[in-house]
């Protein structure tokens, strides 16, 4: 993808462009989504954020942790709930790369590394780097680039989109000298607009902060420790230096605005350092040597908390397949702290993997009762029920989760297999093609639904809907085309 000519041109503005100086004084700056709205409508950026995330998708970068994936989105939706839009406007996802960067892209979807989340020290640090996305996003910065680019097409765009949300990380920086001096002047002119936002992006993140309960001067410190990177990062700036350029004034400016701010002394919920761990996890090339490092980290009591260190330990026990020590270590886990769903669902895993199914499946029941929108319980339960030939409570459970979160291809894909363990071909087929669509593939999703209308014995109901869908999603390759 970064060999395209059209990328490389962004890319090459992106290393170019000069620190904008950013001063203590200057007024508040106005809401500059204005004449972006007047430009994108929210049906085109609801069209761009599709195309957007099938970029995403297709390259496989979103991390597949559904654990991971609902720690980030209710702290987003945490931060959320102080702007003038629904949370449910924003996707937050873990990108799965190493390179410290962070994004906000069209429609509300909003992505962090896990190289930054690692390097991020508190949980309020965190928070700021989501806060200030989300200000890009509820600004709609973003949408001028979009703007400024209306030659240009919609798939195209999305492409633009991804590739400064991405930076290099997709393909790395060769033929970036390819672009002609008219693309890096346009893309010039583009990125610096992108730069002057930052002040503005900072501003209402430090104010999102404060009224979620964080602390606001967490920013300006991380701010402090990536700038540090300038003096490491001597040929290749990390991505989100890139895209985000911090500079002396502007780490001023941060303090000034927190300093606004009474400061409290807030401590990290235990939920973030359960996912610095599974991010840890996740990296494991050798479960027995990560064992000897918690072993020893936890008899010398160097670790950040107790609990954290042992769930580190019990998922390097888990992935070494010592069940017994794993479920042992789980449950005193469980016991110590009732109410934290990751340990819940990580002991229903290794239950099930213990051939104590019935136990798994009630542990996760009584957590939907709990937390009902928790799309690693739900996806739990259905692999869980689907591995152990409980299909129709397989089926049944993710009915129940796509009416929550309609736009997730791996619950899709178990409610195919669980359908068609069941014999019911018409629906397996239509939700393997809803799998596709959320990926992009409109082709193989139209041939999967030609296919479902064939199946002999439908009903007039069934058939209506099959085609209704067939029409919705041929309607939307056209577009698709059209635009690319």
């Amino acid at each position: 993808m970064s060999k395209k000519p059209l990328l490389t041109g962004i890319l090459v503005g992106l290393m170019l462009v000069p620190p904008i100086s950013i001063h203590a004084n200057s007024p508040t700056l106005p809401d500059l989504g204005n004449t972006a709205r007047g430009f994108v409508s929210v049906q085109h950026e609801r069209e761009l954020g599709r195309a957007f995330i099938h970029q995403l998708r297709q390259q496989k970068l979103i991390m597949d942790d559904p654990i991971v994936t609902d720690y980030l989105q209710q702290l987003g939706d945490r931060l959320t709930r102080h702007t003038d839009k629904s949370p449910q406007s924003f996707t937050f996802m873990m990108i799965d790369r190493s390179e410290i960067n962070a994004f906000a892209g069209p429609d509300g979807y909003i992505g962090v590394n896990k190289g930054l989340f690692l390097n991020t020290q508190t949980e309020s640090e965190l928070a700021s780097v989501l806060a200030h996305e989300i200000a890009h996003s509820t600004q709609q910065h973003l949408l001028r680039a979009w703007e400024s680019a209306r030659h240009m097409n919609l798939s195209q765009v999305a492409i633009m989109l991804a590739a400064i949300a991405l930076g290099a990380t997709a393909g790395g920086d060769a033929g970036f000298a390819t672009a002609s001096i008219g693309q890096a002047a346009l893309y010039q002119q583009r990125i610096n607009f992108t730069r002057a936002n930052e002040k503005e992006a900072d501003r209402i993140g430090i104010d999102l902060m404060a009224k979620a309960g964080f602390e606001p001067s967490a920013m300006p410190a991380f701010f402090h420790r990536i700038n540090r990177a300038n003096r490491i990062y001597e040929s290749r700036l990390p991505e989100f230096l890139l895209t985000h350029p911090v500079t002396n004034q502007r780490i001023a400016e941060a303090l000034d605005r927190a300093g606004d701010y009474p400061y409290r002394q807030t401590r990290d919920e235990l939920r973030y350092d359960l996912m610095r761990e599974r991010l840890k996890w996740h990296n494991l090339t050798d479960p027995q040597q990560a064992l000897a490092h918690y072993q020893t980290n936890l008899a010398e009591g160097r670790y950040r908390r107790q609990s954290a260190a042992e769930y580190g330990r019990a998922l390097a026990l888990y992935s070494a397949d010592r069940l017994t020590d794993a479920d042992q270590a789980m449950r005193i886990l469980v016991k110590r702290h009732p109410a934290v769903p990751e340990f819940a669902i990580t002991q229903a895993y290794i239950e099930a993997e213990r051939h104590q199914v019935s136990q798994a499946l009630r542990r996760l029941q009584r957590l939907l009762e709990d937390v009902p929108a928790s799309y690693a319980a739900y996806l739990a339960y259905g692999e869980i029920a689907l591995g152990h030939g409980r299909h129709r409570a397989a089926l049944q459970r993710l009915r129940q989760a796509v009416q929550f979160m309609p736009d997730k291809p791996r619950l899709y894909e178990l409610l195919s297999r669980a359908a068609g363990q069941l014999k019911q071909r018409a629906q397996a087929t239509r939700y393997l093609a809803e799998k596709h669509a959320l990926n992009g593939d409109y082709d193989t999703a139209i041939l999967q639904l030609e296919n479902a209308r064939k199946i002999p014995g439908l009903n007039f109901y069934q058939s209506a809907k099959i085609e209704s869908r067939l029409q919705e999603l041929k309607s939307l390759r056209d577009e698709q085309e059209m635009a690319g």
